[in-house]
């Protein structure tokens, strides 16, 4: 085993603490996918069908919203009283979510999960970097990073696996491991923590974001599903999502403590790296979650062989994640491994575009390992290029950002991305399900016409095992209707992910520092041209 980096830890508690921010970082990612999956089952169970979207929402929204606001208190109050309050609220989210006797009881408990999720990741990356320099830190970071991947793959298969046992311990089941991973960080972190130092709470600002992120996240998230785009409601929510960005901004400028230090913003790593991060959350997210529709709508698998089927691209981004954090660490530069990621990410992406309904699966498991790699070799060294750039005591609040603007990029590209998938799909049958439907026997067209009347006109969009049991030419009709809609969402991703090229191309090629804590300041490494 690597012997742990010249710290303030020995050696076992070093790597104890690690196992625990692990495990943090584990129950934020699995958290994030595992729902999915296993909504068709809830909402059976609990009904409240017309509040589906909401147990996926009411997570997002929470955890992107206090993101930021779990950096700036941990520089406040230290990293351990914060973590250990996040774990907690998002235990007790989890509790109260197994517990749930109703949909809108299962939503508002998401809420809270999410409130605690908000901490989880972007404390543990902050941690790592106040005991690992960020010469040090890439080799373990990449671990974290294989936690993500895995996590992004595993969380619905759990949940699809769990559905079927019993659907209450796709929360329950965060009990023990965060229960260990609270025992762990409070006994070895106490070691290490940063001091409480003197403070005045930004509480303006910290309404003013909230307020700004949950209106754009909700019209984002509620546009083209509940309400049109041109509806007052969205274009309301627009507007005073902007506003109220705008008076946050002019409040940090104010204020003697912000939540979001906008003089970070003037180093120009620091700033190129949150870009990177918010390309990298909307091609990422907004692409990849359509794979697994793919390989259920169009060729047939179950919710849970489409998940073992996603094990390339999880491959891949373990892999590179732990190979390029140590090769990282060893040469002390990042930047070259920011653009190679970027470029295979795009590369990955723009392949999926060749899907058909008969691309034959070793393709498609080639296109997932290229992307998966890429992805990989992207992620984490973007958040070790802020913490890079940043002072000690502005790393709570330097991590948060990072994570912050891969998360909104996350939430707007599964919006945009979801719109555009509807838009193409419905224009698609409308050209095609005209001919399908002149090929069926008149009893079959009137009992398809009756089928969708009585699904209110989704069944085509909502379930996979009615779309494979329809007759030939419809089912046909609307899998290349799908593999048409993934083919534009898939180079719109691209077309993202190649923005990030450019982004990491900017990048300074900064040397990672070698000192940790308050011997380290930004600015110690070396530029080369």
């Amino acid at each position: 085993m690597t012997p742990p980096p010249a710290g303030p830890l020995p050696a076992r508690q070093f790597y104890a603490l690690l196992a625990g921010l692990m495990l943090t970082m584990l129950l934020a990612a699995l958290d994030q996918t595992i729902v999915g999956t296993a909504l068709p089952t809830i909402v059976g169970s609990l009904g409240g069908l017309d509040q589906y979207a909401w147990v996926v929402t009411a997570y997002l929204v929470a955890a992107t919203a206090s993101t930021p606001l779990y950096g700036k208190m941990s520089d406040i109050y230290g990293r351990r009283p914060v973590l250990l309050f996040a774990i907690g609220v998002f235990l007790l989210g989890s509790l109260l979510a197994g517990i749930s006797q109703n949909m809108l009881q299962l939503v508002i408990f998401r809420g809270v999960q999410g409130l605690g999720a908000g901490g989880l990741m972007t404390l543990a990356f902050t941690v790592v970097s106040d005991v690992v320099s960020p010469r040090d830190r890439g080799r373990y970071q990449g671990f974290f990073g294989a936690v993500f991947g895995t996590s992004s793959v595993a969380g619905p298969l759990l949940g699809g696996w769990l559905a079927d046992v019993d659907w209450r311990w796709i929360f329950y089941i965060n009990l023990p491991t965060g229960i260990a991973a609270m025992i762990v960080i409070a006994r070895v972190l106490r070691l290490v923590d940063t001091p409480r130092r003197p403070h005045r709470i930004d509480y303006v600002g910290a309404v003013l974001m909230v307020t700004s992120v949950v209106c754009l996240l909700l019209a984002t998230s509620w546009g083209g599903e509940q309400y049109p785009w041109d509806s007052g409601v969205i274009i309301g929510l627009f507007v005073a999502g902007a506003v109220l960005a705008v008076a946050f901004v002019f409040a940090q400028t104010r204020a003697a403590e912000p939540i979001l230090p906008l003089r970070l913003f003037r180093r120009g790593t620091f700033s190129l790296a949150n870009i990177g991060s918010f390309t990298l959350g909307v091609a990422m997210f907004g692409g990849i979650i359509y794979v697994p529709m793919y390989l259920q709508l169009v060729r047939g698998y179950s919710p849970t062989d489409s998940g073992l089927m996603m094990l390339p691209m999880m491959l891949g981004v373990v892999f590179t994640s732990i190979v390029s954090g140590r090769l990282i660490s060893h040469i002390g530069r990042y930047k070259w491994f920011i653009v190679a990621g970027a470029v295979l990410s795009t590369a990955g992406l723009a392949l999926f575009t060749g899907l058909h309904t008969d691309t034959p699966l070793w393709q498609t498991f080639t296109f997932m390992a290229v992307l998966g790699i890429g992805l990989g070799m992207f992620m984490q060294p973007l958040v070790l290029a802020v913490q890079n750039s940043v002072a000690p005591s502005d790393l709570g609040a330097g991590t948060s950002t990072a994570t912050f603007f891969r998360s909104l990029g996350g939430s707007f590209g599964v919006a945009a991305m979801g719109a555009v998938m509807t838009a193409q799909v419905d224009r698609s049958l409308r050209e095609s399900l005209p001919s399908a439907l002149a090929q069926l026997p008149p009893e079959e067209a009137a009992a398809f016409a009756a089928q969708q009347e009585a699904a209110g006109g989704d069944a085509l969009l909502q379930d996979p095992t009615t779309i494979l049991a329809f007759p030939a030419p419809l089912r046909e009709a609307v899998q290349q209707a799908f593999v048409t809609a993934l083919d534009h969402i898939f180079l719109i991703a691209a077309v993202v992910a190649a923005l990030a090229v450019v982004v990491a191309l900017l990048l300074p090629d900064e040397e990672l520092r070698h000192q940790v804590g308050a011997t380290a300041r930004p600015g110690d490494g070396t530029a080369v041209p």
